[in-house]
């Protein structure tokens, strides 16, 4: 009746469902189609983090609203500005100054200027390049009157994500003869050549240089907002209106802040709107200084990682129901979310989300679906033999008589029902092959509707034969369940002469030959379970029980007293079901291997319910 699933579910344990998941994620990671939604886990990571403080000794001067409104436009401005800021700043005897601008064009007051930078003597000057058409481009350099003075340079520039968020810090650029830092490393260079002087620690270690490397990047750590970074006023510091203490033994980056200026930053707490791209630096610094760079886990660290995620998440929701199931795949996300926020916080480590997580939704889908085709396959096959309702009760409950592909052996007590067509072979003589198909097809199609409707499943069928089975595939312990399956049978029986009435009736308008069936009944133990060699099983049942049912309904030839129904049950499902029929005794036979007579009874009418 089944075919074998043995080969199926050796060939596909639970786990498979999980490591071709992982798989298909390993072969997508090289792609960057994960890329977008990682970046998304990044910026939510860093909106749920508690914000931490900005290391304080790093301040902003910024050009801002007010500044240009007392100034002007930005673009007239004389160096001499630049000059006035830095005398009011060599009274507050700042560590450094970093200008975040680039004084690539000559200017009249570049000698004023230049004069300003050699006095206060820790000042770094930003240079940059632009891009040309061609592809190539041309460094933007101080004026050489001020690069001579300056105690050292930084570059500027910044890369954007795709999603316009800038998460990487250009540490240094290597070209072909030298390395140049970026603004923020070149100003802790400054300090930390002085303390050296001085014969003191460095403020910060600073990452070397790879000359293997053009764009030397490190991903930045985003401690909180921008916002909450002293930011001082161009104009007021320029003025003098400050207090000392506010930029004394500070890191001081000059540079944009204005909201109309053209470098506008966005980081996953600064996007809407954006913030300045001074910021940059500043952070930069703040992560040299506290050695709180983010690192983030090597694509085979990921694949380690999403290794065991893959099987496990195969094993857990294998076999699992729904709800279960539905449980974990919501579950996880926010239990794997907050084992990443913990690693941001207090590990500095930014570990993948979106692939572990839709790891785990590619496994739930392909069991889901693996499931699903399982069942597709077992109720097409078992709803030939059962009822609906049968089959549906015998999927949810697959686990406890399924393993390894196999039905489990199992002794029940159960009903037994054979029956034949009387005389089969005389008229299977006169009828060509096709009409003898359509024929014997229409009639086992309606005897086993029969069957299904009350229950019983269609063990096999033996050319005119149909083998049934009362009280399986699950074992009946309570004596009404098994009163219930022998009445079943026989009120199959029943209904069997009763719609084989009607198709002898539309036999005949047809000119095809009448049937005649003989029903044999009996109850008792026998084997239920697969049964078949390595290339194909069958669910079936063996034991005494179904050789008697097979004797009892061949002796209907024996017996010519007219009856109703033309069945045959033993004396043991007659007192199962002596309560609901009416029966009589037919004969007493000696059946093989029992030394006492056994009375055969007939089934006359169901009792009436009153």
């Amino acid at each position: 009746m089944f075919v074998r699933w043995r080969q199926y579910l050796r060939t596909n344990p639970p786990w498979i469902a999980g490591t071709i998941a992982t798989v298909l994620t390993m072969i997508s990671l090289p792609t960057g189609i994960w890329n977008p939604l990682e970046r998304a886990g990044y910026n939510l990571l860093f909106q749920l983090r508690p914000q931490q403080e900005w290391d304080d000794r790093i301040a902003v001067i910024g050009i801002d609203e007010k500044s240009l409104q007392e100034y002007g436009q930005f673009q007239s401005w004389s160096r001499d500005r630049y000059a006035q800021l830095l005398r009011s700043l060599d009274t507050a005897y700042p560590l450094a100054v970093g200008f975040d601008i680039i004084f690539a064009d000559r200017s009249p007051d570049d000698e004023k200027f230049a004069t300003q930078i050699d006095t206060l003597g820790t000042v770094v000057l930003g240079r940059t390049w632009t891009r040309l058409q061609n592809g190539q481009s041309t460094p933007l350099e101080p004026v050489p009157i001020l690069a001579e003075v300056a105690a050292n340079q930084g570059q500027i520039a910044h890369e954007r994500d795709p999603d316009g968020i800038s998460r990487w810090g250009t540490l240094w650029v290597n070209s072909a003869d030298f390395a140049i830092p970026n603004l923020g490393i070149a100003i802790v260079e400054v300090e930390n050549f002085l303390r050296e002087a001085e014969g003191k620690p460095p403020i910060a270690t600073l990452p070397p240089p790879d000359p293997e490397i053009e764009f030397q990047n490190r991903l930045i750590n985003w401690v909180g907002k921008t916002e909450s970074i002293p930011t001082y006023s161009f104009f007021d510091i320029a003025e003098g209106n400050f207090e000392i203490k506010d930029l004394q033994n500070k890191l001081v980056l000059v540079g944009f802040t204005a909201t109309a200026a053209d470098d506008p930053l966005r980081t996953p707490l600064n996007s809407n709107p954006p913030t300045s791209g001074v910021y940059i630096h500043a952070a930069i610094i703040d992560n040299l200084l506290g050695d709180r760079f983010l690192r983030r886990m090597p694509m085979w660290g990921e694949i380690l990682l999403l290794i065991p995620i893959g099987v496990a998440t195969g094993l857990l929701l294998a076999r699992r129901t729904l709800q279960r199931r539905l449980a974990v795949v919501l579950a996880f996300p926010f239990g794997w979310f907050a084992f990443a926020l913990g690693m941001l916080t207090w590990r500095t480590l930014w570990i993948p989300v979106a692939t572990p997580i839709g790891t785990l939704f590619l496994a739930a889908m392909g069991i889901q679906l693996r499931e699903q085709w399982e069942k597709q396959q077992l109720m097409r096959l078992f709803e030939k033999y059962v009822s609906p309702e049968t089959a549906s009760l015998i999927w949810q409950h697959k686990d406890e008589f399924f393993q390894e592909g196999e039905l489990l052996a199992a002794e029940l007590n159960a009903t037994v029902l054979f029956m034949d067509i009387r005389g089969f072979t005389s008229i299977s003589e006169k009828m060509t092959p096709q009409e003898l198909f359509r024929w014997l097809n229409r009639y086992l199609d309606t005897m086993t509707a029969c069957i299904m409707e009350h229950g019983g499943v269609v063990d096999k069928y033996i050319g005119d034969a149909i083998m049934a089975v009362f009280g399986v595939p699950f074992p009946h312990a309570e004596s009404t369940d098994i009163q219930q399956d022998a009445a079943n049978a026989i009120a199959a029986s029943i209904t069997m002469h009763q719609r084989l009435e009607r198709l002898n009736e539309e036999l005949q308008q047809n000119g095809s030959p009448l049937i005649r069936i003989g029903v044999g009944i009996h109850s008792g133990l026998l084997m239920a379970g697969s049964m078949g060699g390595m290339q194909r099983l069958n669910y079936s049942v063996v034991g005494d029980t179904v050789n008697i049912a097979a004797r009892l309904e061949s002796l209907n030839k024996q017996v010519e007293e007219e009856r109703p129904y033309n069945i045959l049950i033993s004396r043991e499902t007659f007192e199962l079901v002596r309560d609901r029929f009416i029966g009589k005794p037919v004969m007493e036979i000696q059946l093989r291997g029992r030394q006492e007579m056994t009375k055969i009874f007939t089934i006359l009418e169901a009792k009436s319910k009153e």
